[in-house]
């Protein structure tokens, strides 16, 4: 390797390539970067600076927004946390405690939760500094049930009560068993744990001001477009943590001055989704990196994000599977990969590839395979049976989300519906309204975007595919399906659990509710003096930095 290329581990480009056709085989056991901090003493002090984004608002129970919910993995603590760090490997998600100090399961609908003493809210008003007790984690979890607009309320569906048995302690009681629990609490967009006094004194936590947690660091400042800053929490409940004094938020959706930027060393994470850099960017950079930026770590794995298209099922042309099939096989997905991630990417069924233990093999697809096969004569065929031998015209609801990669796809989509006969306009929208509407199923024809990359498969099958869910984008009713849903959620056996989820989306992918796209193989990259860091596919980012610190 070049003296002054970036460090990094990859697997070979025979490995990638295979994954997209017969399925993700081994991206949680892919080779990492080996840690730089392995026996060093962390160091204290220092300013990170990242490329983020503008939040919508800051209320992480009323948006379904990326955006509101990095900020939160900052500023706020959870019951459990997924452990991070250089010795996990991207795409695994093991459990530890974080306001938890430890847990039992007395029976299959029974949780009890011992939180950590002396923990106290962040020093400022109205909670002053207070300590955080069982009655806040009941007050959290009560609200990210009940309050009225929460996408993600069906994470705890299976909640029937949450009460404090004392200061200390917290027991969760179910409905039913739910063996993804403990999955949905260390979640980092669902119960981050929030103070009563800020919902009462602003009505609902849309203000920054209300951004008042018991995490790592405190929102120091916040300057609408521009960006925010993150301060070190001097009363952080880890001894010693965080490293990091300052984290500096830009927000800039200018691809071009991103990349100026980062040459120019001013973001010490990628700048893209998860800290990553899109391929087609990293090769144009590559060689000026090697001289500007010599001490840049990398790592590849597959994206948990994967891009579809949404459509109204309940009604036609779309209530007709033969139209839905038509659709997929008019999308050549290889050819997307080649022209939007440099020809490295991962064919993805209803659970992306990334989630290696449960998303099925594209070779073990069985009868639904077919119609992942780029073959337009076959479905103007099938639009014709349809009764659409012309084809039809329709509506494609999206935003670009500052992201490239979302427009060429975009372009590619409409271009190959073309192809077929389907006239489809693209329907841009703000950011905002898209989130609020399209996000949610809101459109006249079809919607398309990126989809959230969750760490287990239950979050990607039952929000999308359950009757009435708010995020059920093609308005899908179908009671095999909605049975199966409930069944893997109750099913303790992994293996049995397995066999389930794949029975899934092998019925799924017969009835292309959504046209699942492909997801890149993709490069996470962060700056050297960043020690005991490690990427992994969640919107974690405060806690993957928690325990890193700089070198410089």
């Amino acid at each position: 390797m070049d003296a002054h290329a970036p460090s990094q581990r990859i697997l070979s480009r025979r490995d990638l390539l295979k994954w997209s056709g017969v399925g993700l085989a081994t991206a949680a056991t892919a080779p990492l970067v080996t840690s730089p901090a392995h026996g060093q003493t962390p160091k204290r002090g220092g300013t990170l600076s990242l490329r983020l984004w503008d939040p919508p608002h800051f209320d992480p129970h009323l948006t379904i927004s990326y955006k509101t919910h990095i900020v939160y993995s900052f500023t706020h603590s959870r019951l459990l946390k997924h452990k991070a760090g250089p010795t996990v490997a991207p795409g695994t998600f093991p459990i530890e405690g974080d306001l938890a100090e430890s847990w039992t399961q007395p029976n299959e609908t029974t949780f009890v939760f011992k939180l950590r003493k002396g923990v106290r809210w962040q020093n400022r008003p109205p909670v002053n500094g207070r300590e955080l007790t069982a009655e806040d984690v009941v007050y959290s979890v009560d609200r990210f049930r009940t309050v009225t607009g929460n996408a993600n309320a069906y994470m705890l569906l299976s909640v029937d009560k949450v009460e404090a048995l004392d200061k200390y302690t917290v027991k969760f009681t179910l409905k039913e068993p739910y063996v993804w629990f403990l999955d949905m609490l260390a979640n980092s967009h669902a119960v981050a744990i929030i103070p009563k006094e800020c919902v009462e004194k602003f009505g609902d936590l849309k203000k920054p001001e209300s951004v008042v947690g018991s995490g790592p660091w405190m929102l120091e400042n916040y300057r609408p477009n521009v960006g925010y800053t993150f301060v070190r929490n001097p009363n952080y409940f880890v001894t010693g943590q965080p490293y990091i004094d300052r984290i500096e938020v830009a927000v800039d959706e200018d691809n071009a001055s991103r990349m100026a930027a980062f040459i120019a060393g001013k973001y010490d994470l990628g700048w893209e989704y998860q800290g990553v850099i899109a391929r087609t960017d990293w090769l144009q950079m590559k060689d000026t990196l090697k001289q500007r930026r010599p001490h840049l770590q990398t790592v590849e794995y597959p994206n948990a994000v994967m891009q579809h298209i949404s459509m109204r099922t309940d009604k036609a042309p779309f209530s007709d599977v033969r139209v839905r099939r038509a659709m997929s096989m008019a999308i050549n997905r290889q050819g997307i990969i080649d022209a939007v991630y440099e020809g490295v990417g991962v064919l993805n069924p209803p659970v992306p590839a990334a989630l290696k233990d449960w998303s099925v093999p594209m070779d073990q697809l069985g009868e639904g395979a077919q119609y992942y096969k780029f073959d337009p004569a076959r479905a103007k065929k099938l639009l014709a049976e349809a009764g659409y031998p012309n084809g039809f015209s329709a509506s494609i609801d999206w935003a670009t989300y500052g992201s490239p990669i979302v427009v060429d796809t975009a372009q590619l989509v409409v271009k190959y519906l073309k192809d077929v006969g389907i006239d489809a306009k693209l329907n841009q929208k703000e950011y905002g309204a898209y989130i609020s509407t399209t996000f949610y199923g809101k459109f006249d024809s079809m919607g398309f975007g990126p989809q959230t990359g969750f760490q287990e498969p239950d979050n990607f099958l039952f929000g999308q595919y359950y009757p009435g869910e708010l995020k059920n984008q093609s308005h899908i009713n179908d009671p095999v399906v909605a049975d199966m849903l409930v069944r893997q959620r109750r099913t303790s056996d992994i293996a049995k659990r397995r066999e389930v989820i794949h029975e899934i989306q092998r019925h799924l992918v017969k009835q292309q509710y959504y046209v699942q796209l492909a997801s890149a193989i993709q490069i996470a990259v962060w700056e050297g003096a960043l020690k005991n860091y490690g990427p992994n596919v969640s919107y974690d980012y405060g806690g993957r930095l928690q325990a890193a610190w700089l070198d410089r």
